[in-house]
């Protein structure tokens, strides 16, 4: 292609934190570009946020319907090629649906829906368009993530046995939704955010980075959900466990009222020769320990490629020694999903490494997690058997 990708943002507006970030992301590798958004459901906002970047009157647009089928009347040539959909849960599905039927690609934050059926009916959709839908699991996008994955993959840590994947943070320590929090006030909304608060909205990442460096899958878990703030109205703290479908066992910690933390995603997996070590503070190292050597230490760069992962090197921006955190992560995100597209619209076949990036299977299996997760809290049985 002779040309940047045009994107249409639905949400993300001034007043909003993950909009931004998606705009970083998807500008980081010069292949996309902002066209159009339907920024806010308050017309003003969404005004003023279109006029902050940029954008034409007439391609700012005050819903997303509208903006949809305005951009679908347009020539090939202006119209845009895919639509971010940064919303709050409970408003994913419908502009995500009817960004499908109408030929655009879809990008979306986590989780992908609101309820397990509408994920189900997006996964469907999906398989009958041909279209692509990326699913913003940031964390998959670190090179060393990556790197953990294909080492797990490889074999060289021998039989899995043991999953261990904390995720605590503490901004949501005091009852912030009733003190103008405006992030707090949705985030532990039902309504909003779904049956589940801290399990939907960290605890999915979590289950999702088990599955995705292990390669195995959830088969069982037994949950307990906890509501720690007095006047909460969803879980704000939670410990599953877990067992794998390649006979692996797995301990998975969500918290956000683990006070004094900040974001301090961590995993450990372990095999029968050794186990790797990952954390999201430390995000460029990844630790080998072996069972008859001493530890070793991987560490990301773009110039580390007689020792790291083609998948590993192709998210990696730059030689070792230079730090590369949580806006490449999500911008890696963005580019192996445009240089998919790119592929697509040019009749070439995508590299393995380009269509690394989560999509509509992992959308179901977050939504499952959710359920199942509730499910398992609200259960006298030790076990429950995971359903899809």
């Amino acid at each position: 292609m002779n040309r940047k990708l045009r994107m249409g943002m639905v949400g993300g507006g001034k007043d909003a934190f993950i909009g931004a970030i998606h705009r970083l992301a998807a500008n980081m590798d010069g292949l996309i570009e902002v066209a159009c958004g339907a920024l806010s459901i308050n017309p003003e906002i969404a005004k003023d946020s279109g006029e902050m970047l940029f954008l034409p009157a007439d391609r700012t647009y005050l819903t997303y319907d509208e903006m949809i089928k305005k951009e679908s009347e347009l020539p090939a040539d202006k119209r845009i090629d895919f639509v971010t959909i940064v919303t709050p849960n409970f408003a994913h599905f419908a502009p995500a649906m009817m960004a499908l039927d109408h030929g655009f690609h879809v990008v979306i934050e986590k989780p992908m829906t609101f309820t397990l059926d509408e994920a189900k009916q997006l996964q469907k959709k999906v398989e009958e368009t041909g279209l692509i839908l990326c699913l913003t699991h940031t964390y998959a996008g670190y090179p060393m993530v990556k790197q953990a994955k294909a080492m797990v993959a490889s074999g060289v840590l021998g039989k899995l046995r043991k999953v261990w994947v904390e995720y605590p943070q503490g901004w949501l320590s005091k009852l912030s939704e009733r003190e103008g929090n405006a992030q707090a006030a949705w985030r532990t909304d039902p309504k909003k955010s779904g049956k589940s608060g801290c399990m939907g909205d960290i605890g999915t990442h979590a289950a999702h980075l088990a599955e995705y460096i292990s390669g195995a899958h959830i088969s069982h878990l037994c949950a307990a959900l906890n509501i720690m703030v007095d006047g909460r109205a969803l879980d704000d703290d939670g410990a599953v466990l877990l067992k794998f479908d390649n006979g692996a066992a797995g301990v998975l910690m969500a918290s956000q009222v683990a006070a004094g933390e900040e974001n301090a995603l961590k995993i450990r997996v372990y095999g029968e020769k050794g186990g790797l070590e990952w954390a999201q503070h430390e995000p460029n190292t990844l630790l080998v320990k072996w069972l008859d050597q001493p530890t070793q230490i991987l560490r990301a760069g773009g110039n580390y490629g007689d020792r790291l992962s083609p998948f590993a090197t192709h998210n990696c921006r730059t030689p070792g020694g230079h730090p590369e955190g949580y806006l490449e992560a999500f911008g890696n995100i963005y580019r192996n999903f445009a240089l998919t597209v790119s592929a697509r619209i040019d009749g070439k076949e995508p590299t393995k490494e380009m269509l690394d990036f989560p999509s509509t299977k992992e959308g179901v299996r977050g939504m499952a997690f959710i359920d199942n997760v509730v499910a398992s809290a609200a259960s006298d049985m030790k076990w429950t058997e995971y359903q899809l």
